[in-house]
Parts: C-alpha cells; structure tokens; sequence
C-alpha cells in the first residue's frame, strides 16, 4: 500500500478488466485525465496516479537524487504496476510522462501491452536535422524566468502550453502550475526540457500509439512524426486540434484515437 499512498493512486472500472494506467504531464496531475479516463472505466480496470511532487502525492517522499532524471519517473510507473500486480497494461502518457513510458516498456516490455504517447517529444532543444521546438537559449531563458518568478511563469507559459483556441485549458493549466511546489517544479523542469530520449525510442517493442496535435507549440508536427517513425511498428495519429493537451482541449477526438486503436480499427 505505500506506493499506492505515496502516489495518491485512484483505481476504478472493471476489476477483471485489462488494466489502464494514466501518466499526467509537468505541472499537471491525475485530475487531467477526467474527459477522457471515464470513458475507459466500462471495459478496463482504470488506474489514476499523481507523479512525485504533483497533486496529491506524498511530498516528503520526493528525492531530489531519485528524480534528477526521467529513470526515477520510470521507476515508480514500475513499482505501481508491481504493487498493483499490473500486467498486459495500457499505458496512456501524456508529454514528458511519454518518455518516461518509454523508459519503463524498453525496460521491462514484458509489462505492457500497449503505449499510447500523447503529444511526445524525446528532445525539446533543436539538433542538427532535428527541429525539438526550441534552441538552446530559448530553453535557458525558459528555465531562467522559472527560477525567478515562478508565478509568473505559469501565467505565461500556460497560455503557449494550451494554445490560442483554449483560453479555458490555459487557466487550468495555470492553476495548476500555480498549486505545484514551486521547487520541485523547477528541478522537474530541467528534467523535461533537458532531456534527451531519441535513442531510447528504438528500443521499445511494445505496440504504440503516437497521438500529435495539429497545432502545438510545445512539440511541433515534425517531433510526433519523429518519434511514430523512431518506434518499430508504431501508429500515428495527427489530431486536428490545438495545443498541447488534447486530452482537455478535444477529449472527444483523444478518446475516439484511442478506442480505434485499441479495438484494432484503422486510425489516422
């Protein structure tokens, strides 16, 4: 029980059905995934959980050491699904928690039965041929205005994150950002924008989705396209829609990506 604890871990659906886990976002939490993880709660044993620092998660158990990289974040997707006796599980991950997806199914793939990455990105800083989104001084300048002025960070970041058609994404997001401890925040966010996990890709054999918006500003077209081609036997699904969280700005077309996939219908 004390990962379940320590991760706030909330479980509903079918206690028989195969399980499906739900990874939030950097300064978000479990409660993100409420348009879209209902729906689920019919055929799968759905499984909510708050990452370390995030929601209603244990702070005290957070180890700077421990999650000074995504390996710590893969660690406890592990451990829940260990504590739980979680196996063939769906494993739904938005953002930065797609690579720690990643990280978890090239480690043990034997876990999972399916990915599905929501708007992922392996690298957010430009190298070479590859176009992440930024460069190096906008992701200083990033990290430096969190540094200073973390409240007004979120009020400004929020807005770019959620996307000019969601103005009620944004002030979601800001609350949320605004309720995070504003120190672990900033060590997650080096964790998030200075990572790289391009190599990391090729290793995963579990059956993945890649769900990318149209329009995101946060990871571009070309870094969904990036990684659907970068995971053998991928699918990818180009979301017409803005922003970076589809799960709130469009649950409708996030679910519907998911359902078709899952049923073995033809997506995309």
């Amino acid at each position: 029980m004390e990962v379940e604890r320590r991760h706030n871990v909330r479980i509903s659906g079918q206690p028989g059905g195969q399980p499906m886990l739900f990874a939030h976002g950097f300064g978000c939490d479990q409660h993100m995934w409420r348009h879209v993880a209902p729906h689920f709660e019919r055929t799968h044993r759905v499984v909510l959980f708050d990452l370390m620092g995030a929601g209603g998660s244990d702070l005290a158990a957070y180890d700077p050491a421990r999650y000074s990289g995504l390996d710590g974040y893969a660690d406890d997707l592990l451990e829940i699904c260990d504590e739980l006796g979680l196996t063939d599980v769906v494993l739904v991950a938005h953002s930065v928690s797609a690579m720690t997806a990643v990280l978890a199914a090239a480690r043990r793939p034997g876990c999972f039965a399916h990915l599905v990455l929501v708007s992922p990105s392996p690298r957010y800083i430009d190298d070479g041929d590859y176009r992440g989104g930024f460069n190096e001084s906008d992701i200083a300048e990033l990290l430096d205005s969190l540094d200073s002025n973390y409240l007004g960070w979120s009020a400004a970041m929020a807005p770019v994150i959620a996307g000019p058609a969601s103005p009620e994404v944004a002030a979601e997001l800001t609350d949320s950002f605004c309720r995070a401890d504003p120190e672990i925040a900033r060590r997650f966010a080096r964790v998030t924008f200075l990572s790289d996990s391009r190599p990391d890709l090729g290793r995963v054999t579990t059956p993945t989705l890649v769900l990318q918006c149209r329009h995101d500003a946060i990871a571009p077209v070309g870094v969904g396209e990036y990684v659907a081609a970068a995971i053998p036997g991928s699918r990818y699904v180009l979301l017409d829609t803005t922003g970076h969280c589809p799960h709130l700005s469009d649950p409708a077309a996030t679910v519907a990506a998911i359902d078709a996939y899952l049923s073995g219908a033809p997506v995309g």
